[in-house]
């Protein structure tokens, strides 16, 4: 198992990013909540990972803080979310507000999440509610990584952020929508941040 990998940043293209340790490329999957706290590419970096064993893949899943990797770990746990669900929940919202829409079960604000219908929400509300009072209070975000610089600029943040949506499990025209007027907005990071807090905030 790869609990965590410490090297330099080498590309990152939401949702992947290649982190290089020792010479090997590890390519990783992440949440936008850590795409976007990530340093500038060519910066040291260290993520807590998580590996699925496919029989047609090892996926490698990174996160920026611990408790981001253990809510995603309790995510695919529940019934009907996989690690793509987990990763579009830990993008649309952090762990604090994911804790307070179970705690006082807010089923409207997690339908706002891609591939999450009334059905899946109210199901994530009664089998993650236990589980939180084992938990501290969430961390800050590790201020190292969001010192970080921009990405490396691209030719196309706009069409590269549209396409990270898209990932998440956003229909095209609706990440068209919740990106329009944000191209001032900087790199491809900033673009998905903000159109993601504009989703959610209805």
């Amino acid at each position: 198992m790869i609990g965590r990998l410490r090297g330099t940043l080498l590309e990152k293209q939401p949702p992947w990013l290649v982190v290089d340790v020792a010479g090997v490329g590890y390519e990783l999957e992440a949440s936008m909540t850590t795409l976007v706290a990530l340093p500038a590419v060519g910066e040291a970096v260290s993520l807590h990972t998580h590996l699925t064993v496919r029989d047609d893949a090892h996926l490698l899943y990174g996160f920026a803080r611990e408790q981001e990797r253990a809510l995603f770990r309790a995510l695919i746990k529940v019934n009907g979310v996989g690690p793509k669900l987990a990763l579009a929940i830990l993008s649309g919202m952090d762990e604090a507000a994911f804790q307070r829409c179970v705690m006082e079960d807010d089923v409207k604000a997690l339908t706002r999440l891609p591939g999450v219908g009334k059905k899946t929400a109210e199901r994530l509300i009664i089998e993650m509610r236990d589980r939180f009072p084992h938990w501290e209070a969430p961390e800050p975000a590790l201020a190292g990584l969001e010192a970080g610089g921009a990405a490396t600029p691209r030719q196309d943040p706009l069409a590269d952020a549209e396409a990270a949506l898209v990932s998440l499990g956003y229909k095209p025209a609706e990440a068209a929508r919740m990106l329009a007027g944000l191209e001032e907005a900087g790199s491809t990071e900033a673009m998905i941040k903000a159109a993601l807090s504009r989703r959610m905030a209805g």
